[in-house]
């Protein structure tokens, strides 16, 4: 879909702020044992440098990062508060119905992921919808581990680097 297309219009950056603040858990449906890929150094990030309780959703995979994966979001220990979505587009409905069950507060597509009738089901539903958003480049855009003009510091923390 192009951007021309979109009409849905996602939470400002305060409130995707807010949303990470709030949070207390991540889970990362498709998450990846495979360092090359996007969802591995997600898992990789929020694990290091962020207060996140991560969990990770990948039915083939038995532990990614020496942490336990789970089949589905059925089966965390608890309702997750962002469910971070590393999935094609036809299998988005699908992960909503889970995170919906689950008990999920928001459903965060990351980059290049956009489906407004799951934002529009998901909204109805009472969840907080990103959509085209990475959680690690905006974690770490409040967070001091991105430069203001985007570009990366080079530091992998929640923490300004300190100049000398």
């Amino acid at each position: 879909m192009s951007t021309a297309e979109r009409t849905w219009s996602g939470p400002s950056a305060p409130e995707r702020l807010a949303l990470l603040r709030q949070a207390k858990s991540i889970a990362i449906v498709g998450a990846s044992d495979k360092p090359s890929r996007a969802s591995y150094f997600v898992a990789t990030y929020l694990l290091s440098s962020t207060r996140y309780k991560v969990y990770f959703v990948n039915p083939v995979v038995k532990e990614i990062l020496g942490q336990p994966t789970y089949a589905s979001l059925a089966d965390l220990p608890e309702s997750p508060d962002i469910v971070d979505v590393f999935r094609k587009h036809d299998d988005l409905p699908g992960v909503l119905a889970e995170a919906i069950s689950a008990g999920a507060r928001t459903l965060w597509l990351q980059l290049g992921s956009w489906h407004e009738g799951v934002a529009a089901d998901a909204e109805a539903a009472g969840l907080n919808v990103v959509m085209d958003r990475c959680v690690k480049i905006e974690h770490a855009r409040f967070h001091g581990g991105l430069h203001l003009a985007g570009f990366d510091t080079g530091v992998i923390s929640s923490k300004r680097q300190v100049l000398s």
